[in-house]
Parts: structure tokens; C-alpha cells; sequence
């Protein structure tokens, strides 16, 4: 019996944890790995650290609760304190590092960055870049991602380049996701069910059910993609 209990124990302080990590990532943002500074980084490695123990510990689990809630909130009140102050977010975030501008590379912002040539190298090739001609600049971002400026004679061409106006686009709206129809959306884009039913009977759909997803564009375009649908050559065997 005694491990039963243990075992409700941990279901129910895991259970804790789990709320707790979800409210404090709400409170302080949702951003991507890739999107975090080196600060947000360590500090969710520790509360995920700090919260697992919460988990586990059944004799005192208040002080790994409170060690969470505090990680959280000091966490929360820096990012805010950074939003508000340049010399904060640069102690903190740090500042862009220029590695190549101009036909110029420069070592001891490479050495600043930790970041070897050769890895320098590398990233350009992921970038698309395997000549470094075809660069203006590149910068090593706070998040420790590189920003890629290709020379003028290398970058895509643009309407503006071939005096073009094109007509502005807006967003599409999805009004059907897996069968269900988003009442809100219909609403949004001025419609409502009974006109969406007319579009699916038109073209051949009995119910939003036998619908995977419908979006709606921004001329009145609407594009359905139905439930049952196989690729006409399977391009992998």
C-alpha cells in the first residue's frame, strides 16, 4: 500500500510540475529554441531541471516548487526589464556581431563569436553562399543565428526591379480544419455556414465532414482539400 501511495504522490506533484512549467512558459513568452538569448537558454534548462525534482520529491516538494516559481518570475521580470532598457538587453542579449562585410572578414569577431572559419564556412553553404563574392555581409545575431546579405548583383530580383505594381495580397483564412467549420473565420471573412455548405455541395461534398481543410484567399477564392485524397505515384519505394 505504501508504494501506491508514493506512486499517487508522484502522479499528483508531476502533475504540479506540468502546470507550473506550462503557466511560467505562458507568462514568459512563446519563443523557439532558436529564438532564445543565451540567458533564456540556461534559464529553461534549470527550471526544467528544477521541475523534474518537484516531480520526485515527495518530502519537501514546496522548495523545488518555489525554487520554479522564482527561476520563472525572475525570468519574466528580465525579459521585461530588457524590453525597457537598450544597456539591459545588450548585458544580457549581447549585441550583433558583424563577421564579413565588404569583402572583409574579421577574425577577432570570429573569435568573439566562438565560431571557427571553417563553421563559418559551412553556414554560408547551408545559406545557399559558396563563394564569399557573393556576400555584402554577414552578421551573428543575439539568438546565434547568421543574417546573410547578398551582394547586389546576387540578390533575387524584385518587382520594384522591373517597375512592376503588383496587387497587394492579403491572408487566407482556413474555414474547414479536419471537418470541423471555424465559425469565427466564417464571420470574420463575412460569410456564413449556410453559403460554405453551397461551396462544398457545388463541388461535389455532401458535409464539412468528408473536408480536410478549406481556406479561403483573399478575392474570394476558395481552395478544398478533401479528407480522402493518395498521391498518384508513390515517388519513395
Amino acid at each position: 500500500m505504501q508504494i501506491f501511495a508514493e506512486m499517487g504522490k508522484i502522479t499528483i506533484t508531476s502533475l504540479v510540475s506540468i502546470v507550473v512549467l506550462f503557466g511560467l512558459c505562458k507568462l514568459v513568452g512563446q519563443r523557439q529554441i532558436s529564438q532564445m538569448s543565451l540567458f533564456d537558454y540556461v534559464t529553461s534548462i534549470t527550471i526544467g531541471s528544477i521541475a523534474a525534482e518537484l516531480a520526485t520529491d515527495l518530502e519537501a516538494w514546496w522548495q523545488p516548487l518555489t525554487a520554479t516559481v522564482v527561476y520563472g518570475v525572475a525570468a519574466l521580470c528580465i525579459d521585461l526589464f530588457t524590453c525597457k532598457s537598450i544597456a539591459l538587453r545588450r548585458f544580457f542579449n549581447g549585441r550583433p556581431v558583424v563577421l564579413y562585410q565588404n569583402g572583409r572578414l574579421y577574425p577577432e569577431n570570429l573569435l568573439r563569436a566562438r565560431l571557427d572559419l571553417n563553421e563559418f564556412l559551412s553556414q554560408c553553404r547551408v545559406a545557399g553562399y559558396f563563394d564569399l563574392t557573393q556576400l555584402e555581409s554577414a552578421v551573428l545575431e543575439t539568438n546565434g543565428q547568421i543574417s546573410f546579405l547578398p551582394a547586389a548583383p546576387f540578390r533575387p530580383a524584385t518587382p520594384s526591379d522591373f517597375q512592376l505594381s503588383p496587387q497587394p495580397e492579403g491572408l487566407w483564412s482556413a474555414l474547414i480544419l479536419d471537418g470541423s467549420p471555424l465559425c469565427e473565420n466564417l464571420a470574420a471573412v463575412g460569410q456564413t455556414i449556410g453559403w460554405l455548405q453551397e461551396q462544398l455541395t457545388a463541388r461535389g461534398y455532401k458535409s464539412p465532414k468528408e473536408v480536410f481543410l478549406a481556406m479561403y484567399g483573399p478575392q474570394g477564392q476558395l481552395k478544398v482539400y478533401p479528407r480522402q485524397c493518395q498521391p498518384e505515384h508513390d515517388w519513395f519505394e
